[in-house]
């Protein structure tokens, strides 16, 4: 068989990415990295005509037609019918990319039991939308790339000082759910490996959006090596990386983007 060129490694025709989170700050500039490398991207939401909406506005250079879904992975009971419903659209699911996030804005100083149980139930929400996945590659016989959303707070911890008498302190239940994200990424590499589904996490550092404080900004930018904030195009590259051909020999990886932070 002939050796793939690059530009072959990295198209994605012919390939089905369900992202959820797409219409957020860094799941939209994901969600068009899938467009635009050629694949079909399904966009879900809670909100049918939202995730319709999103859809359309994503390239097409295939003419494949993306499609706008309702999947709420944090509803652990209807999550098999979504599912279902939004597959029984496509032949496959090639690449899932778990990205949504249910936010908890309290810290470790006032943040309830519940509150806290409820970010750590992001982590099964991704599990159980990562195990369909996996399912559905088993009965379909096709290969499958898995992405999990960590954090660079799920490999380090951040500096109280950046948001000291700004914001809330960046929130426990958070740091915990991506250390646990990243765990489960290798936990469930191992065990899908040989059954070609593969599954690694993608770890972004300081990603702020505009609508952040920026006095806090501005003191992060002074812990990062390279002394700036991401831009979500940065993230474009790497995630096509795992959703492609091009890390087809990787599996049970963190692959983190955030400027040297977590070099320090």
């Amino acid at each position: 068989m002939p050796e793939k060129t690059v530009q072959q490694l990295y198209d994605l025709k012919g390939k089905t990415c369900l992202i959820t989170g797409a219409s957020g700050y860094l799941g939209k500039a994901m969600a068009h990295a899938l467009a635009e490398a050629g694949g079909r991207v399904i966009v879900t939401s809670r909100d049918q005509n939202r995730a319709k909406k999103i859809a359309a506005q994503l390239p097409d250079p295939n003419h494949s037609n993306h499609i706008g879904g309702i999947l709420d992975y944090m509803d652990f009971d209807k999550l098999p019918d979504q599912f279902q419903t939004i597959t029984d659209q496509v032949d496959a699911i090639d690449v899932l990319i778990n990205n949504g996030h249910e936010h908890c804005p309290n810290d470790w100083k006032d943040i309830s039991g519940t509150q806290f149980t409820k970010v750590l139930s992001n982590a099964t929400g991704y599990f159980l939308l990562s195990r369909l996945t996996y399912e559905l590659a088993i009965n379909t016989g096709s290969p499958a790339s898995i992405i999990m959303l960590g954090s660079m707070y799920g490999l380090v911890a951040s500096y109280p000082d950046a948001y000291k008498d700004l914001i809330p302190a960046s929130s426990v239940a958070y740091h915990t759910l991506k250390g646990g994200i990243l765990q489960m990424t290798r936990h469930l590499a191992t065990y899908w490996a040989e059954d070609l589904v593969r599954v690694n996490s993608l770890s972004p550092g300081p990603f702020p959006s505009e609508s952040a404080n920026q006095e806090m900004v501005e003191r992060l930018k002074s812990y990062s090596p390279m002394r700036r904030m991401g831009f979500p195009e940065e993230l474009k590259g790497a995630v096509v990386f795992l959703a492609s051909d091009a890390s087809s020999y990787m599996t049970g990886q963190n692959l983190v983007v955030d400027g040297g932070w977590t070099a320090n």
